[in-house]
């Protein structure tokens, strides 16, 4: 038995699914390999924030906002549970104040919809938020909020019944080479190989992922009980530290100034890379992270600071008396020091698809787009 596929994409997070619709809407026989039983990796383990707002003026935040309008026809379709949430940036210091009102200042006419606000409109979009020392809030209808483990979870069976995708998890690839894929044991014949391995720069063209210069970032992230209807965010926040996470704000002079204060007041905060959010997913659980340590080293072992720390900043902006953590977990993506991903072709009919960092749930429908049409031509389904 030796299948033949017009297409086979590796890895079943939610750039591997991404690859397989724009792949099965073009008419194309697609199979998607998993080495797991199910897909495991960062897809399921992040906020469930489609994130636009993060992303610099320009390529990138067109790219977030083509990937959010085929994430929502996609979503609608399927029946996935989603809230078109918006977002809150929080202010409780001059410095943060500043940021917000340069960012947008000079975002107004580069796709940005946001919109300063006061306390009291910041405290009308959010009951939750914090009001002792609020400043001003930053507000973005853009952000989308999904439940990443229901997403990825659910979206193989929509893209077999939608679309006749194929999937075979428990089957790892461990080999191509002219046109034949060796996977779970058995040899596959495919058009093209698509691989989306997320961390796992071994498994499949090892040499091209090795020298590619990407590193893996651990992240550590907590998840509360469930709240259901009795409380609810509205919009996903995010405090003053996250302003020197994303680069959409490097565009803001005072950020350097924010950046220099929160070295000398939050030293721990730095060297953990902690910047925090908040999200709340349709059981009314509230997602809080996150970390960020780098390095071809993950540790296994979570760090207790981390998390101590990130909860006591929580504290600053988020008003839950109750608030009790039910999970605590950390999940790992490939991120590249100075590109925001990386598209190789290691051979004429394979191509890779990485190197996302933490914008694979913002990026990923628009990139995998991207990437199919720049191998089998534009617009070829329509669209």
């Amino acid at each position: 038995m030796n299948p033949h596929w017009d297409d086979a994409v590796v890895g079943a997070g939610i750039l591997g699914l991404a690859h397989a619709y724009h792949l099965a809407r073009r008419g194309r026989r697609v199979i998607v390999f998993e080495r797991s039983p199910r897909a495991m990796g960062a897809s399921v383990r992040n906020f469930g924030m489609l994130w636009p707002i993060g992303q610099p003026a320009g390529a990138m935040h067109q790219l977030a906002m083509r990937s959010r309008e085929i994430w929502l026809t996609v979503l609608q379709t399927s029946g996935l549970w989603h809230e078109q949430t918006g977002s809150l940036h929080l202010a409780y210091r001059e410095d943060e104040e500043q940021v917000l009102r340069e960012f947008v200042h000079a975002s107004a006419g580069g796709g940005f919809a946001c919109e300063l606000l006061t306390p009291d409109g910041v405290l009308k979009r959010s009951p939750a938020v914090q009001r002792k020392g609020l400043q001003a809030g930053m507000w973005s209808a853009t952000e989308t909020c999904v439940d990443p483990r229901e997403v990825v979870a659910r979206l193989p069976g929509w893209l077999a019944s939608a679309f006749g995708v194929e999937f075979r998890f428990g089957y790892a690839v461990t080999a191509h080479e002219c046109r034949s894929v060796r996977a779970g044991g058995q040899e596959w014949t495919v058009e093209h190989l698509w691989v989306c391995s997320g961390d796992d720069f071994q498994s499949i063209f090892p040499e091209v992922l090795q020298a590619s210069g990407m590193v893996r970032c651990k992240l550590q992230m907590m998840r509360s009980q469930p709240y259901g209807d009795r409380r609810r965010l509205g919009p996903m926040l995010a405090g003053g530290l996250t302003l020197r996470h994303y680069k959409a704000f490097e565009i803001c002079p005072s950020l350097v100034g924010l950046k220099n204060r929160v070295a000398r007041e939050l030293p721990e905060y730095d060297r953990y890379g902690i910047h925090v959010m908040a999200s709340q997913n349709g059981h009314g659980e509230v997602v809080i992270g996150d970390s960020h340590e780098y390095g071809s080293d993950v540790d296994p072992f979570d760090k207790q600071e981390i998390d101590d720390l990130i909860l006591e900043y929580l504290k600053s902006f988020l008003d839950i008396a109750d608030l009790r953590i039910a999970s605590r977990w950390h999940g790992v993506y490939a991120k590249h020091p100075s590109k925001p991903f990386l598209i190789l072709h290691p051979s004429p009919d394979a191509t890779v698809v990485t190197g996302v960092g933490g914008a694979g749930m913002t990026l990923s429908f628009g990139l995998a787009e991207q990437a199919v049409d720049a191998v089998l031509g534009e617009d070829a389904y329509g669209n």
